[in-house]
Parts: C-alpha cells; structure tokens; sequence
C-alpha cells in the first residue's frame, strides 16, 4: 500500500496520456489528478526536467503533427477544432495553443486533453474612415504566474504615416474571459499580421519606432504590468548583409543572425542573460553551413535537448528575401560544436513548428 503523497509523487512524472487513463482507478485519482495544484505540480515537474516536450508541426492550414521531442522519431497526426477552416498558431504556452483561423475566429487548444475554448470576438473600430489600407494585426500569448492567468494579446494598426495613423491594443483574460482595451502603443506595424513570442515574463515583436524607418526593434509587453518597453539588440558588424530573427530559448530572449561568407553561411545565436540589459547579450554558438544551395538557410533554435548538451534548430530557406517555411531539423552539440542532421521521412518538407509541453 503506497502513501497517497508517494502516489502523487509518481504520478506527476508521467505523460499526460497515461493520466488521463488513470482517472479511471478510482474516485481518489480522479479527483487527485483533476485538482489544480496536481496540474501545476506536473507540468512544473515536465518544464524542470525538460520532459513531456513535443513539437506541434503545421503542414497545410487543417493539417497538424506532433513529433515526439526526446526522439523526434515518433510522429502522430493530431486533429485540431474547428477543422473546416484553415487553421494558424498564434502561440504556445505551458500546453495549451492559441489558434485562429481564416474567419479571425480565436481560440484555446489544449492537445494533449483534446479539449478546447472559443474566445469571445472582439472588433477593433478605428475613428478614421479615410485609410483605405489593410490593417496590420500582431498577436501574443503567454501566461502570468502572478495573477495565475493566461492572456492574448491583440495589436491592430492602420496607416503608414504619423497623420493617418491609428492604433489599438487590447488583452484577454482567460480568468474573467473577456477582452478589455489598454493603451495605445508608441511603435508602428507594416507587416500584415506577426505572432509574438514569450520570454521573461513578457511578449515581444519586431516593430519600427517611425513610419519611415527600415530599422526593426525590439519591443517587449510585461504581462504583468501590461505595459510596452523597447529592448536594445547586440551590436553586430554591419557591413555583413545578415539575416536575423528573435526567439525564446530557455527562457530568454534569443537572437539569431545568418550571414554569408565565402563558401559558407555563417549562423551567430545570442542569448541575452540578464534581461533588459544590452551589455548582458552573449554570442553563445557560431558554425559554419557548407553553402551549395541557390537559396540561403535561415536557422531559429527550438529548445536545448534534455540533458542540455545540444540545441535543436529549425533550418528554413530565404529566397529573394523572403523567408520559406522550416524545411529541416538539426541538433548542434555544444561541446564539440558539430551539426548532425534529424532524419524522419514523416516529417514533411515544408511546414510551421512550436515547441509544446504536455499538460
């Protein structure tokens, strides 16, 4: 006979398929394995121990993968809500997937449960009925531990001038399930619609401080405080054409930067370890990609793999200054800093990845 704390403590090690299997023992475990400090306790336990990760891939809009991190050998086809109308991730947090589809309708996915949310609609009504442009929309979600609530965050912008230009930047709570406005934001959008990522307790997306800058920065939303702040890169060599992109990777905040030399591309990952500070970016990994192709490779770090001595990367391709869909996965061991591709026919040749925990 096992105490019921041991049995807890073995129970949240396990995957989420198992659990679900194991409401069915007794009316202890149900109960025990529905209650919230549970939850928290075994997804606490998956992030810690970097287990129970997946990767969610999206081939076509109605069409998703999920391919089995430790192994990345294990594929499944999963079925999302809402399958008559494509379908795209805004964000993935702590097991559950933000998605919207061609109808701007959003809502929370949970795959591993199979469970889901419709969000209520929220319309953003601008003053001026002069812009004739389409608007720009960028999303975010993440979660607040402070406030134990999910949010989505929602920018929409008209116009590319200062005398035409209107704003609107609403959140959404899952605790009250309603959308309130905040205050307009200070950045400009012109891109059509950009999916935010979460790092340090906030989102972040490339923005442009004026209509007429070809600049991007860096801008960061605290979900805490709800409240906008520019985030200053890494100095680079700016006489290299280079490519970069900014993701989270452990936690922080990741900046990539793809560059051709000779007969090489050349990729450079920063990580910036005190967040906020622009002293604390460290360039952490560099190598070198045989260049044979026409088009040039763009490489986004997932996630470090989970004893931490290799770093998981999306390889996708630029061409004519465009960048494709994820094509490849590659593991760049840290220690003697070689590159070993990821082989498995079921992966398809072109899609969109998230990195997803089971929850």
């Amino acid at each position: 006979t096992l105490s019921h704390d041991l049995t807890i403590e073995i129970l949240r090690g396990l995957s989420v398929k198992d659990l679900l299997r194991f409401k069915c023992v007794s009316k202890l475990w149900c109960s025990s394995i529905d209650d919230p400090y549970f939850i928290k306790l075994h997804l606490s336990h998956s992030l810690k121990t970097n287990t129970n990760h997946s990767l969610i891939l999206r081939r076509w809009g109605y069409d998703f993968l999920s391919v089995n991190y430790d192994s990345l050998k294990t594929t499944q086809i999963i079925n999302p809500p809402l399958t008559n109308s494509p379908i795209k991730i805004l964000g993935s947090c702590n097991g559950l997937l933000a998605l919207i589809d061609d109808k701007d309708r959003i809502f929370l996915w949970n795959p591993s449960t199979r469970k889901s949310q419709v969000l209520p609609s929220t319309e953003i009504v601008f003053s001026s009925t002069s812009i004739s442009s389409a608007p720009s929309t960028y999303y975010g979600f993440g979660y607040e531990p402070i406030s134990d609530d999910y949010k989505l965050v929602r920018i929409q912008s008209h116009g590319n001038n200062d005398e035409y230009f209107h704003s609107e930047a609403k959140v959404y709570s899952l605790r009250s399930n309603c959308w309130r406005r905040i205050k307009d934001v200070c950045f400009y959008l012109k891109f059509n619609r950009e999916f935010g990522f979460l790092a340090n307790n906030a989102l972040h997306w490339m923005v442009f401080k004026t209509p007429q800058s070809d600049n991007r920065n860096l801008v960061g939303f605290n979900l805490g405080s709800e409240e906008f702040r520019f985030l200053e890169l890494p100095d680079f060599c700016l006489d290299k054409l280079f490519w970069f992109g900014i993701k989270a990777m452990g936690g922080d905040l990741c900046l990539t930067a793809t560059y051709r030399e000779i007969n090489n591309v050349v990729v450079d990952v920063w990580i910036m370890k005190e967040y906020g500070v622009k002293q604390s970016w460290i360039k952490s990994i560099s190598w070198n990609e045989p260049h044979n192709i026409s088009d040039s490779p763009v490489a986004a770090p997932l996630a470090f793999s989970k004893n931490g001595n290799k770093v998981l990367f999306n390889i996708a391709y630029k061409w004519c200054n465009l960048v494709k869909r994820g094509g490849k996965f590659v593991w760049y061991d840290l220690g003697s800093q070689r590159v070993e591709n990821v082989g498995n026919r079921q992966i398809p040749t072109s899609f969109d990845v998230d990195l997803f925990v089971d929850s």
